[in-house]
């Protein structure tokens, strides 16, 4: 029997679905999924306007989501994919779940835990950057731009 391992592409494709979920919320469109095993064990996008929080980032959603589904606070057999480079509150959740991956698509040069510090992810955590960049860097930016119209 053939085992088939999904893409991180496959994956990216299912946190920008999260994304134009929130898109279509008017949430700022970054959409999360954690991954065990081969499976997705939590889906999240940005809730930061409808809970009126501002720690509402898809990826502690994701992380909150994958934590409740595993029993337990450490991610460290997971995967985490995000459509936009995880700010530094969240690279700090990241560290403190002891996340086995992190994927995200588009870099975010102001904001990204990567302006802060490469070293804020656990020591253990690898770190992949760039998947379908194009498309997840894309929907925000049409985001702001429509958000910038509407002034």
């Amino acid at each position: 029997m053939e085992l088939h391992v999904l893409s991180d592409e496959h994956f990216m494709k299912l946190a920008f679905q999260e994304a134009m979920v929130a898109y279509e919320k008017g949430e700022v469109p970054v959409g999360a999924v954690v991954v065990s095993k081969g499976r997705v064990i939590a889906r999240a996008h940005n809730l930061t306007e409808q809970l009126n929080d501002v720690t509402a980032h898809a990826e502690m959603q994701a992380i909150t989501a994958a934590e409740n589904h595993l029993g337990g606070k450490y991610l460290n057999k997971c995967t985490l994919y995000v459509t936009l480079e995880p700010c530094g509150m969240c690279a700090g959740a990241l560290y403190w779940s002891q996340i086995g991956k992190v994927v995200y698509g588009a870099p975010d040069t102001k904001r990204g835990f990567r302006s802060i510090s490469a070293n804020m992810l656990h020591p253990k955590t690898e770190c992949v950057g760039g998947i379908l960049q194009e498309d997840c860097g894309e929907i925000i930016k049409q985001f702001f731009q429509e958000r910038r119209k509407q002034g």
